[in-house]
């Protein structure tokens, strides 16, 4: 089963069985409940009854069902994928793993999922991946981690944690503070692309961080802008009041897909190798160009209907 790609993923503590109601029912391409930073230590065991009783439920519909573990430095981890697979079984579809440092963990995450699944009689392998690259390790090593275990099908950016790695000052995740003013650049920018590009080259998704201020709407927009223009699929949400604008600002837009289908067309008339379009070259990588945004905004209309 591949994993069905997603503009917006929104994050729920697995603590709150009514914020899980809520974000499942929502706009979201996919939801994931969260077992590790919305949670506090004190409830992180109770927390994995909670998430698997939600994966047992039928309204997720298209969505996959999906929980993050704590990380594989804490004494929490392989609990969670026990606990939680042992007891949703079938139900569960996606397993997100934060702060990766190298491919060994994504290995050690794999051979246990292995097990659970061989004990369950779960088809080897049903359960699928998603890693998060939010340390320095992990970014000097993302090339290895996006081959590292079949299942994986997804790298996700964590901005706030990676700043704190890498002692980068920052006043909120996903923010522009007095630091983005006097550097020549987007600070992030290293990180992100280099992601992206890992997750390209292994043929798996690549999702953009969140914003943490919720309320600012034009913030949002430009950080979507950002991991759009970088190549990213979507981005995290933290915040139902999130989606709509996540969702819009990872689909093409009505003027680019009208520019590609013209593109697409030009060519195919002329069926040179290249030509003048409005004063642009345009050749095969124009062409390749315009097919993915067209892909994409089909890939748009889908998850909106």
């Amino acid at each position: 089963m591949a994993l069905p790609p997603a503009r917006s993923e929104l994050a729920v503590p697995g603590s709150s069985p009514r914020m899980i109601e809520k974000a499942v029912a929502s706009a979201a391409d996919a939801v994931f409940l969260d077992l590790e930073d919305a949670v506090a230590p004190e409830r992180k065991e109770e927390s994995r009854d909670h998430v698997a009783r939600a994966l047992r439920e039928p309204a997720w519909g298209s969505k996959p069902r999906a929980y993050r573990i704590n990380a594989l430095d804490t004494p929490y981890w392989y609990r969670d994928l026990i606990e939680v697979v042992e007891a949703a079984g079938p139900c569960v579809e996606l397993v997100i793993v934060p702060k990766v440092n190298g491919p060994g963990d994504m290995q050690a995450v794999n051979h246990l999922l292995g097990g659970l699944e061989r004990r369950l009689n779960l088809p080897l392998g049903s359960i699928l991946l998603e890693a998060q690259i939010e340390t320095a390790s992990g970014l000097i090593e993302v090339e290895q981690i996006a081959s590292a275990a079949p299942r994986l099908e997804r790298l996700t950016f964590g901005p706030g944690d990676f700043s704190a790695s890498v002692r980068m000052p920052a006043t909120s995740i996903g923010s522009f503070d007095r630091w983005d003013e006097v550097y020549p650049g987007h600070r992030l920018h290293y990180a992100m692309a280099r992601i992206v590009t890992a997750a390209r080259a292994a043929g798996i998704q690549a999702m953009d961080g969140p914003v943490a201020d919720y309320r600012d709407p034009d913030l949002l927009r430009r950080s979507c802008a950002i991991a759009r223009g970088l190549g990213f699929d979507g981005k995290w949400c933290i915040h139902p009041a999130q989606i709509e604008i996540i969702n819009e600002e990872f689909s093409p837009s009505e003027a680019e897909v009208a520019w590609a289908r013209r593109v697409l067309e030009a060519y195919a008339e002329t069926g040179e190798g290249a030509i003048s379009l409005d004063g642009r070259l345009i050749d095969a990588a124009s062409i390749r160009m315009a097919e993915v945004t067209i892909a994409l905004a089909e890939r748009s209309n889908r998850e909106a209907s």
